[in-house]
């Protein structure tokens, strides 16, 4: 370090927690951990372990795509489902 320098800050690391947090609205057993994650990545910058913050954001990032990844299948195979029910019971007239 030359004198007169200030120190070099570290970029700044997203927290992903805008995706857990979305996240939470499709499938919430697998958010948890992202939003726990989530929320320890600006104390960890904030004592200067970057790379801990770094390792947060990634659990964080992992956990949310899967909750999406997760809830999107979910919600697909239901309203499929549903789509399917509605047309065979139209499809299946009783005639007295």
């Amino acid at each position: 370090m030359q004198p007169g320098y200030p120190p070099q800050q570290p970029a700044p690391v997203d927290n992903n927690m805008t995706m857990s947090i979305v996240s939470i609205f499709l499938f919430w057993p697998l958010a948890i951990p992202a939003i726990i994650n989530a929320s320890k990545v600006n104390p960890l910058l904030q004592q200067g372990d970057y790379a801990g913050a770094q390792a947060a954001a990634a659990e964080s990032k992992k956990w949310s795509k899967w909750a999406l990844i997760v809830g999107i299948v979910i919600w697909a195979i239901t309203i499929l489902c549903c789509l399917a029910s509605f047309a065979l019971s139209g499809s299946t007239t009783n005639s007295l």
